[in-house]
């Protein structure tokens, strides 16, 4: 079972994702920051991320850049708001794949991810 990792510092995202993808087939699991996501993935690295760009602590630059250093195999979506696209150039250059602007359409989300692991072209 594939599984994917949901950083985002808003509950409501994290559960609303993690549902989504579990009825996908999924196993998903989710942290409120950069600093509990990477411990959880020293411990098991998952197939995905889906990671916010602004957290408290570390932002999602500094977590990306984190994620691309000691595991740059794990495919890396964005999730950002409005205001911080101009940060997106910088995260596609570190690594991430693509990003969803807030207030993202979830099945856009789910369809991504069933795309990275079915082999097919990301939409």
């Amino acid at each position: 079972m594939k599984s994917v990792l949901i950083v985002d510092d808003q509950p409501g995202i994290r559960l609303l994702l993690e549902e989504l993808l579990q009825r996908e087939g999924y196993e998903a699991s989710s942290a409120a920051n950069g600093h509990q996501a990477l411990e959880k993935m020293k411990n098991k690295q998952p197939d995905c991320v889906l990671l916010d760009m602004k957290m408290a602590g570390m932002d999602g630059t500094e977590v990306l850049t984190e994620i691309m250093n000691s595991w740059p195999e794990i495919p890396v979506f964005m999730m950002t708001g409005h205001g911080e696209l101009e940060l997106m150039e910088k995260v596609l250059e570190i690594g991430a794949l693509r990003y969803f602007t807030k207030p993202f359409d979830i099945f856009e989300v789910r369809d991504a991810v069933n795309d990275l692991f079915t082999g097919q072209q990301l939409r």
